[in-house]
C-alpha cells in the first residue's frame, strides 16, 4: 500500500527540503510554497522562518 507521508525532499531542496516536501505532499508547485513561506516570513515578523526551522527539525528525511 502506498501511504502518503510528509517528509523533507532532499533531491529538490534549496535549504533543508521543507518546502519541497510540503509541495510534494500537497501536490502543489514548490515555487508557490516557497513564495508563501517568504511572504509569511516578511509580513509576520519572522514566523515563517521559525516555522521553517521547526519543520526542518521535526520532519524526517524522505526516501529519495
Amino acid at each position: 500500500m502506498n501511504e502518503k507521508r510528509l517528509c523533507r525532499k532532499m533531491d529538490t531542496r534549496m535549504v533543508c527540503g521543507v518546502c519541497s516536501g510540503i509541495a510534494d505532499y500537497l501536490k502543489a508547485d514548490v515555487t508557490v510554497v516557497r513564495l508563501i513561506t517568504v511572504g509569511l516570513s516578511l509580513f509576520t515578523s519572522g514566523v515563517g522562518v521559525a516555522f521553517y526551522f521547526i519543520a526542518a527539525f521535526i520532519m524526517p528525511e524522505g526516501d529519495n
